[in-house]
């Protein structure tokens, strides 16, 4: 059947040569997301290779927060290559990405840790991070934008949903290569060099990656634009330097992008965190649970970028910030009672409070390692938020020591201020031997128990919140695409995405488990996503237009 100049068939339908085309765009963008995907998924056993210099409270947040520079830089990344997208062309672009992206990747494989080389393991970790950011920030736009200007009228959604499906996919598989060389190797062994594996393979998966997106063509919707002298000469001044296109990526950010990104890693990362740094489970068995939610949950990318050619981009997205943020507190609750009932239990039972002067108490979070926390607050609350344990606070007069009771007994803290390191340590280590004894009186548990677990459940919880993930991710692509016109509009879409995915979303983990140790309370982390979710129902209900019925080229 015959194909008009866009690659459609004459009946509407993407041609055989074109879905190949939009396969492989995909697939490229799968493997980047993997590269990326991997320090996230390690970010504990990371910390630990190369963060060791840091105190114990300060090293997984900080191992976290290594993980969020590489969002930190993707909207650079956006500016950068959006540019060179929109001047020169969209699948140039993104094979520099993911060239970028994949040398990165395979060089933290073979980075020494902070044992050999000290403090420039982990300068030289964050530089890497940052050029993945950077490489990833130049990705997402070109291949939406790719796959959108292939997809006819009507299916633009349904299309450009298998754009979305890869970051999970990258997600799934990074979970599966870290699992079987766990597995293969023995935890010990995985811990102590066996992690590097999976990065290393990224090499293999770069130079497939390379090749398929050699053989791709440029969009013929750009080839028209650039054909015909209309596209854009100065890209960044016209998108971000006219009030009208500006309002369009603040109002994409502010009302679209934002929600969609808490949501997104709240469900797909932030889960995982807390199943094994709070709830205690097994490592293995979370990326295991994590792996069993998304395989559930992953069509619906399709179903809901499908369902937002129907109803609209809006509705969907909208729909699913809302839903996500009234439920996520019962959902994370529920991970609680059906993945570590003991700790549920201990905590009614036997409640923990931290009775202090709140001036004598810090916010325990040191990014260079060089400030012990030695006030008698400090030491109580670090020694719970080490071993996980949730608890509430309560105001003493000032010059009081710091006390924790659990249930109906009262431990006094010490006040290490001024002493010697070798006192302090012996100090801490007698109290933190008395808080062990009364946890395990009380029935705190070391770590969850599997015979008390409810795996199905905790795949049903998880499953829900992989689905408000496909609500808000499955029709956002398009809705971006078609917000902006075509000759700016790698640019214009790219920076609100990755603001919004890269500061935003990047930092759900980060800032979650940040406001856990200041407060006490596990559960006290959500109230981010939480109200930037609302935040994006508002915004986007009242100031976001619908897309799905305007024309592509415009």
């Amino acid at each position: 059947m015959a194909t008009t100049a866009h690659g459609m068939r004459a009946d509407g339908n993407i041609g055989t040569s074109h879905k190949r085309v939009i396969f492989a765009s995909s697939l490229g963008t799968v493997f980047e997301w993997y590269d990326f995907y991997l320090y996230g998924s390690l970010a504990a056993t990371i910390g630990k290779q190369f963060f060791t210099g840091l105190n114990d409270t300060s090293q997984f947040i900080f191992a976290l927060l290594a993980f969020a520079a590489g969002f930190a830089v993707r909207p650079f990344g956006a500016i950068v290559f959006g540019r060179i997208g929109d001047l020169i062309g969209r699948k140039y672009t993104f094979l520099v990405t993911i060239i970028i992206m994949g040398t990165s990747t395979f060089l933290v494989g073979v980075l020494p840790g902070y044992t050999t080389i000290g403090v420039a393991a982990p300068v030289l970790l964050i530089l890497l991070r940052l050029l993945q950011g950077l490489a990833l920030g130049g990705e997402y736009g070109g291949a939406a934008t790719y796959v959108a200007e292939h997809a006819p009228d009507g299916k633009r959604g349904l299309y450009t949903s298998f754009i979305q499906i890869t970051a999970t996919f990258g997600l799934f598989l990074s979970l599966l290569v870290i699992l079987g060389t766990r597995l293969g190797l023995g935890a010990d062994t995985f811990d102590a060099w066996g992690w590097r594996i999976p990065f290393l393979i990224s090499a293999i998966l770069v130079g497939v990656s390379v090749y398929i997106r050699m053989q791709l063509h440029e969009s013929p919707v750009f080839q028209q634009m650039k054909a015909e002298g209309k596209h854009s000469k100065a890209p960044l001044t016209e998108a971000f330097g006219q009030w009208k296109n500006l309002r369009l990526v603040i109002l994409a950010l502010l009302g679209a992008t934002a929600g969609q990104a808490v949501v997104w890693y709240t469900g797909q990362f932030y889960s995982l965190y807390f199943l094994t740094q709070s709830l205690k489970i097994d490592a293995t068995t979370a990326n295991l649970l994590i792996a069993a939610a998304l395989f559930i949950g992953t069509p619906f990318f399709v179903f809901f970028g499908w369902l937002s050619d129907r109803v609209g981009r809006k509705p969907v997205v909208l729909a699913g910030c809302l839903i996500a943020a009234l439920t996520m507190f019962p959902i994370f609750k529920g991970l609680t009672h059906f993945g570590n009932p003991a700790i549920e239990a201990a905590a009614a039972n036997a409640p923990v409070v931290v009775t202090a002067d709140p001036n004598a108490c810090s916010f325990q979070f040191d990014p260079v390692g060089k400030h012990t926390f030695t006030s008698s607050c400090d030491v109580a609350k670090s020694v719970l938020a080490k071993k996980g344990i949730p608890y509430s606070n309560a105001a003493a007069s000032p010059g009081t020591l710091a006390t924790v009771k659990i249930g109906d007994e009262v431990i006094e803290s010490f006040e290490g201020t001024g002493m010697d390191k070798a006192a302090f340590t012996a100090e801490q280590k007698a109290f933190t031997g008395k808080v062990d004894d009364q946890l395990k009186t009380a029935g705190y548990p070391a770590k969850a128990d599997p015979s008390q677990s409810n795996y199905p459940m905790l795949v049903v919880l998880l499953a829900i919140l992989v689905l408000y993930v496909t609500m808000v991710y499955g029709p956002i692509a398009a809705w971006l695409v078609e917000m902006f016109p075509t000759r700016i509009r790698y640019t214009s879409m790219s920076l609100p995405y990755h603001i919004g995915n890269g500061w935003f979303g990047g930092f759900v983990p980060t800032i979650g488990f940040m406001l856990v140790a200041y407060k006490g309370d596990i559960y006290y982390g959500l109230w981010y996503p939480v109200v930037v979710a609302l935040m994006t129902f508002v915004v986007g209900l009242f100031f976001v237009r619908e897309t799905k019925d305007l024309p592509l080229e415009h």
